[in-house]
Parts: C-alpha cells; structure tokens; sequence
C-alpha cells in the first residue's frame, strides 16, 4: 500500500544504529528505517542526518522531571509504564479505558524521520516509530461535532520531581483542531531509533507534529478525548501571549524575548552556524490547513 506522505529523506541518510549507540557519526546508510516528507523549502536541507541517540535522550523537556535540559533523563526512570491505559472519551463511538496493546491492536507501525523545533529556537532531526493518528481516531469513531482532540499526560508524583514541586501546573494538557490530528504526518509516536520509546521521550506514547513547535507533542499520553469547543492548553494557559494555541513553526512571528528566525542545531557544536527556520518547520503540505487564517495573528 503506498505511503499517504512523500518521500524526500531515505534510508541513506540516516545513520547505522550502532554507530550512535557508539556516539558516533558516520555517514552512510541502513535498512529498515522509512523516510518522511520533505517539500518546498525543505528540500534544500533533505540530506541532514539525525541527530544522535545520545542527544535526543539526553536534551529535552520534560517538566515533569525538572526544567533542566538532562532532568528528564536524570529522573524519568522511576516512571511507572506497564502496564499502562489511555482513556479515549468524548464524542466517539467507542469510549473506554483501554491497555496500550488494545488501542494499538490493527495499527499500522512505519518509521518516520521528522524535524523537530522546539519554541526556545533548537532543533533536531529524529526518526521515529509510530502510527498516524487519523487511523486511531478512525478506529474509536468520530461523531459528527466533533471539532478537537484533547490530549493529557500522566501525573505520578511520587515519581515525578516536577509535578511534586508543581513547576507548571498539572496534568500537562494538549489539543489539535481535528483537520491537524487527521493529517497524515501527525503520528502517535512509540519507538525511537527502532526500541520503544525512552521514558524522557515521552514512553509509551507520544502525539508527535512536526510542523508545530515542540511542546505541542504532548508526552506519555493517558487521556485522548474528542471535543467540540478548542481545549485548553498547558503553556497557552500559562501565557497566551507567548504561546498561542496553534504553535505552527513560524520565522516571522517572533517569541515576545526572542528570534523565531533562525535556530541552533542541537549537535552541531558551541560554534555552529545557526540555520534559517523554516514555515512549518518546512512542511510546506500542511498550509491548506490555514488558508484564510492570519498566522501573525492565530499564532
């Protein structure tokens, strides 16, 4: 069956998975992992190779664990993943509370290489594992009204550092208009260089949009419930000034204390060059999503 997305990166561009269990670069090619869309101006960067196992573990966000870049690595571990249950409720036709094997079950897992950026201006490039949510939702049945898919992170205090100094308030929560979770490049992700996802990358599941900025791929996912007014959001309810519902990777509409223009690398070293961003992180097929809309303004 073909693929719903185009092809532009290729296994060649990804390097062996040995070789950043080794932390080291090579160039060259493997089998088995998949290639994800890349059009328009991304094309100018198709060739860049993933970052590495070491730095998409070891450098990310994860309040729950702490606001350091390595807390969610330093403290994840003592989250409780198995067994695990999402709820799926609201405006479906299939509500319930169901094990990760049962919402999964007749899914189709592909790999993915996706860029990533992140609304504090570093990126990366990362290949995941993981299903298209639209085929979820088609699985629990849509009703009619629905207009939004809510999301929610699970809350452990006892294991999470961050949530028992309640940094931010919890449970972190997220939300996509349907039309962006129906999209074929918006994927539940499960795994992450071939091996299950990594507790401070979100384990077990994880809504990954590679054209918004990071903090709207919702980590560690329990709630997932379809709604028809637009969900409150974590850091939008924090500040909306700063973090607007949409969250599409945008150059021209600055953070209010920095630069959206351009981003760092994570990997590319204390001196590397920063790069232009790219609309939708260059993934140009989504625009249709906003005709009409004034981006400077629906941020």
């Amino acid at each position: 069956m073909a693929h719903r997305w185009m092809n532009d990166l290729t296994t060649a561009d990804v390097t062996p998975k040995a070789a950043f269990l080794n932390r080291r670069q090579l160039i060259g090619g493997t089998a088995g992992l998949g290639a994800i869309a890349m059009t328009g101006a991304a094309r100018a960067q198709a060739a860049l190779e993933p970052n590495t196992l070491e730095e998409i573990t070891s450098y990310n966000n994860f309040y729950e664990f702490g606001t350091g870049k390595t807390d969610p690595k330093d403290n994840a571990g003592a989250m409780v993943i198995e067994p695990w249950t999402v709820t799926v409720d609201g405006m479906v036709d299939n509500p319930g509370t169901f094990s990760l094997a049962d919402l999964t079950d007749g899914l189709t897992i592909e790999d993915r290489i996706y860029r990533f950026r992140c609304v504090e201006a570093w990126s990366m490039v990362i290949p995941w594992q993981g299903f298209e949510l639209a085929d979820l939702l088609a699985k629990v049945g849509v009703q009619d009204g629905a207009q939004f898919v809510a999301f929610e992170t699970v809350v452990q205090p006892e294991n999470m550092p961050g949530v028992r100094r309640q940094v931010i308030g919890f449970p972190y929560v997220e939300g996509l208009r349907l039309d962006e979770a129906m999209h074929p490049l918006t994927i539940m992700a499960t795994g992450l260089y071939g091996e299950p996802l990594p507790k401070q990358s979100g384990a077990p599941l994880r809504v990954v949009v590679p054209w918004k900025y990071g903090f709207k791929s919702i980590k560690s996912i329990v709630r997932i419930s379809l709604v028809a007014e637009q969900p409150p959001t974590t850091w939008n309810k924090i500040s909306a000034r700063e973090y607007g519902f949409y969250s599409n990777v945008n150059p021209t509409v600055d953070h209010p204390r920095w630069s959206q223009a351009t981003e760092r690398r994570v990997g590319g070293g204390l001196f590397a060059s920063r790069e232009d961003t790219l609309m939708f992180n260059g993934y140009d097929e989504v625009a249709s999503l906003y005709d009409g809309m004034d981006l400077s303004q629906d941020y």
